[in-house]
């Protein structure tokens, strides 16, 4: 497989994450974000992902492409179903695929690189308003996946029970994003205490942005 990733991109952290909870081998194929101009703007980017984003994955040389973390994440849970990312119970699956879509659909799309892009290259606004409005996204969104877990019985070492999963794979990169950003955690002590849990994983160090190939 390859994984076309930029190491800062929450979205690409989320599939390294996955890969590396069940034991996938992958070719990382760097697109970076901000040198020539953004490399997922280039044609050649563009004729494997249309939407000119990260992560994409190829499953097989010649093979189809997948783009959008999520549906990654579904495809490799269900083509390589141990470790499960999901629950085996109903109700479990769509508690955990709501709080990774409280992270993936509500929190990261408006703190997107072409969102803070737009921002202050189109609207106008001074870096200190970009940075108030990355907070406020940010602390808002937390506040809501941190009493979400707290109020759960189903909350355990990790998001969902004793093991990490779907869920996980989302929360940990965004985390980083508002640590990196300077935005608070103490607030959010659960989520401190599940992050922790889950750093302590050797799947989550090998997926760490940090820890890439392509990292600057």
């Amino acid at each position: 497989m390859q994984l076309y990733s930029y190491f800062r991109s929450s979205a690409a952290y989320r599939v390294r994450i996955a890969l590396a909870l069940k034991g996938l081998s992958y070719e990382t194929i760097p697109i970076h974000l901000l040198k020539d101009g953004g490399q997922q703007n280039a044609s050649h980017y563009r004729s494997i992902n249309p939407q000119g984003l990260v992560p994409a994955l190829q499953t097989a040389e010649g093979g189809p492409v997948l783009a959008q973390s999520l549906a990654i994440l579904e495809y490799l849970d269900e083509t390589y179903p141990e470790p499960a990312l999901l629950p085996a119970d109903a109700m479990g699956r769509a508690r955990v695929r709501a709080i990774a879509q409280m992270v993936a659909c509500d929190i990261h799309p408006l703190n997107n690189l072409r969102v803070l892009r737009y921002l202050v290259r189109d609207l106008g606004l001074s870096h200190e308003q970009k940075d108030a409005w990355y907070a406020h996204w940010i602390a808002l969104g937390l506040q809501a996946v941190e009493d979400t877990l707290a109020r759960s019985s189903d909350t355990g070492r990790f998001c969902h029970g004793d093991t990490p999963g779907l869920a996980d794979c989302c929360l940990v990169p965004q985390y980083a994003n508002a640590q990196r950003a300077g935005c608070p955690t103490q607030p959010y002590p659960t989520i401190e205490r599940i992050v922790s849990n889950c750093q302590a994983l050797p799947a989550f160090v090998q997926a760490a942005p940090q820890n890439q190939p392509d990292a600057d």
